[in-house]
């Protein structure tokens, strides 16, 4: 098999960093797609582009085998028609150059009407990147740990900040947090690989747990003991997007986005993917440890 060239899309981002040089190290030939690539220090081969504007997609894409799209407008307050557009922007360019992959990380949830807004988004996106013809091979994803990432940096400042936290009746709700580094493991084993192609694959860590208890245990292990937690039976999303803005630095948009989706159970109910990529996901006080590590190594 020749080697593939393979597009990473939000290549700076959470997710887009750790697999740039996970594919490199496979030994495929990487670009780095950013706004900016003037200032791009990672491994690959920078390229300018941004999915917002089509006409800046054509160069990028040429003799590319394999895109992997990692881009969303979690911080707008217009993100679903802003998604929208840059994916079916981004298919129609890929359907042009010849890409024979698309490659996308959306979220996980039911098909039905009770998905969120943000979750809702990622669906259409799925649909949309494939419309002109390209073959997209979607992994979906609950709650991702990893020091950087949204979910997970919500979750350390309120521990950090909040002696004590009142949470809204949400907390209970179920979701299958998984590892950065089970993430980009997944990833890398979808890319070029012919057996994913036009699939859904869900993926999550071993334990399904209510938030509750991950703040529960993420607490235990950064604290060394449990926080203790009220319950308030009546706290709307608009109410809790305010909280969060005031006692951690996630913007009100991205913090109302995040907890509109966290109303909506996210398990896993197909493990179809470890046949194509066997892999042993780490459980979540690890991937908690690991994220606290590198984050004290970057501070």
């Amino acid at each position: 098999m020749t080697t593939p060239t393979v597009l990473v899309t939000g290549a700076t981002g959470f997710v887009g960093r750790r697999l740039v040089p996970a594919l490199v190290e496979r030994g495929s030939h990487v670009r780095a797609m950013t706004r900016h690539p003037e200032s791009y220090t990672g491994e690959a081969e920078p390229v300018g582009g941004d999915v917002h504007d089509p006409d800046s997609l054509v160069e990028p894409l040429l003799g590319v085998d394999v895109a992997v799209y990692l881009v969303h407008s979690l911080d707008s307050v217009d993100f679903e028609r802003r998604d929208a557009d840059a994916a079916r922007a981004f298919g129609r360019a890929a359907a042009a150059a010849g890409v024979r992959q698309i490659v996308y990380l959306g979220g996980l949830g039911r098909d039905d009407d009770t998905l969120s807004p943000h979750l809702r988004s990622r669906r259409q996106v799925e649909g949309l990147l494939g419309e002109a013809g390209v073959p997209v091979t979607v992994l979906r994803a609950g709650i991702i740990v990893g020091a950087g990432g949204t979910s997970w940096e919500l979750t350390r400042q309120l521990i950090k900040n909040l002696p004590a936290m009142i949470v809204p009746r949400w907390v209970a709700t179920k979701t299958q947090p998984i590892g950065i580094e089970d993430v980009v493991r997944y990833l890398t084993g979808v890319v070029d690989q012919p057996a994913a192609l036009g699939r859904v694959f869900e993926i999550g860590g071993p334990e399904v747990l209510s938030y509750l208890e991950m703040l529960q245990i993420a607490a235990e292990i950064t604290k060394g003991s449990r926080r203790p937690i009220l319950k308030v039976p009546v706290l709307t999303p608009r109410l809790s997007s305010y909280w969060l803005a005031l006692v951690t630095d996630i913007d009100v948009t991205t913090g109302r986005n995040l907890i509109d989706s966290m109303s909506t159970e996210v398990i896993v109910t197909d493990e179809s993917i470890r046949e194509l990529v066997p892999t042993d996901p780490a459980p979540y006080a690890e991937v908690v440890r690991r994220a606290l590590e590198e984050g004290a190594r970057s501070a």
